[in-house]
């Protein structure tokens, strides 16, 4: 759920087809950007109600969803 999420909106804040979003897919492939970066975990948290201090270093798609899902639970 929170992986499908995540695909979505980094598809909608790129180019990049959610079909050709991996766990493994690191950003700096899909062509996010810092700023992008920030648009994303600010919808992020708006969509999961959650607030996510983004203190560690997310890489790729897998850890994002892995330390979104650590903030939910």
């Amino acid at each position: 759920m929170i992986y499908d999420k995540i695909v979505a909106l980094i598809a909608e804040y790129t180019d990049v087809k959610p079909e050709d979003i991996k766990e493994d897919s690191t950003f700096e492939s899909l062509g996010v950007d810092s700023l992008t970066t920030v648009e994303l975990v600010m919808a992020l948290e708006d969509e999961l109600g959650v607030e996510l201090d983004m203190d560690d270093k997310v890489e790729t798609v897998g850890e994002l969803v892995k330390f979104v899902e650590s903030k939910t639970e």
